[in-house]
């Protein structure tokens, strides 16, 4: 494509300045209509022609190497090859040294003997005499070091907290340790609406499907309370159907009454399939706070825990002591006092 432009005659500046203008105008006009012509022809000669076998050879490999590096990346990582799993290895803080670990275990065994607990149950007094328990004449409950010894020798060490699933059963033997949700709310922090409301039966199934799908959350805990329930029995029932319904993981939960716990032990039964499948595979523990520190039996959770062994159902003993407050304020008395307090629960 050639374009002339003829120069102005130098007499008449204004008028050639003029037309120079008009000129350069017609110039750029011109070149951009001719160049998007050329870019035309040249586009609609590449999407005219074939490309080669090897041409196609080389899209074929970029795009399966491509496709090959997406899918690797999506792709969950194997069992194998994850940093985190259920059931590391812990028991590494080390606060006590062995002599002082040996004057606490001493310490425990004399809380165990020498104060004992205030407030066993009928039931309680019968089972933890038959092997070697003391009442005194002071009406506390005390537990020689035979006895407490025995307990510990007869207990099972490695065991399995089973799930509806058996892919989220939790090995629990050794220094394993698991993660877990836990509490008891009574509230909720409602983003959506930027406030506290009180928590309700669809919040604890929501909870319990959150964590169903977490992967580092290896048990559900009961998280809240169900505050839209006024009547126990309904609140206690209910607290375990959102759990179970929610979650394919273990669950923990309480129950406020022994009456309200057998109930929630037949419909356990029936979402296992049947009492002997419970009994083979209970997926529902109870955290049980039994004692009102410091060393003070709580008479209802002690008819809980009654109701839950004799079902089948694993038990966590609690004792929840508040340094300072219900048990001594230093880390060793501390420790004495709860573990005094679970080992009396264990007997």
């Amino acid at each position: 494509i050639a374009l002339m432009v003829r120069k102005p005659a130098s007499h008449n500046a204004v008028h050639a300045t003029t037309r120079d203008a008009d000129i350069t105008a017609r110039f750029t006009t011109d070149l951009k209509s001719c160049l998007r012509l050329l870019c035309g022809l040249i586009m609609r000669a590449i999407r005219g022609r074939k490309p080669s076998f090897r041409e196609k050879r080389n899209m074929a490999k970029r795009a399966g190497g491509r496709q090959a590096r997406k899918a690797q990346r999506a792709a969950p990582l194997a069992p194998d090859m994850k940093p985190v799993r259920p059931g590391e290895r812990g028991g590494r803080y080390h606060p006590f040294s062995d002599k002082d670990l040996a004057a606490i275990v001493e310490n425990v065994f004399r809380i165990l003997s020498e104060v004992g607990f205030k407030d066993a149950t009928p039931h309680c007094i019968e089972k933890c005499q038959a092997v070697g328990a003391v009442l005194g004449e002071d009406g506390r409950l005390r537990m020689p070091r035979a006895v407490v010894e025995n307990a510990l020798n007869v207990a099972r060490r490695n065991l399995t907290l089973h799930a509806q699933d058996p892919a989220y059963d939790l090995d629990l033997s050794g220094s394993r340790v698991h993660f877990a949700t836990a509490g008891a709310a009574v509230m909720i922090a409602d983003s959506a609406n930027n406030r506290y409301r009180e928590s309700t039966t669809r919040d604890l199934y929501d909870l319990a499907r959150i964590a169903d799908n977490c992967e580092h959350i290896h048990m559900f805990q009961r998280m809240c309370v169900l505050r839209d329930l006024e009547n126990t029995y309904e609140m206690d029932l209910n607290t375990t159907y959102c759990c179970v319904a929610g979650t394919r993981k273990h669950v923990g939960a309480s129950w406020s009454n022994c009456d309200h716990l057998a109930k929630a032990l037949e419909m356990l039964h029936i979402v296992a399939g049947g009492e002997d499948q419970w009994r083979a595979r209970p997926f529902v523990s109870q955290s049980n706070c039994f004692v009102v520190p410091p060393m003070k039996f709580a008479e209802e959770a002690l008819e809980c825990l009654r109701v839950a062994v004799e079902g089948g159902m694993p038990v966590l003993l609690l004792s929840a002591g508040q340094a300072g407050a219900t048990t001594p304020a230093t880390l060793a008395g501390a420790v004495s006092q709860a573990w005094a307090e679970c080992l009396g629960g264990l007997v």
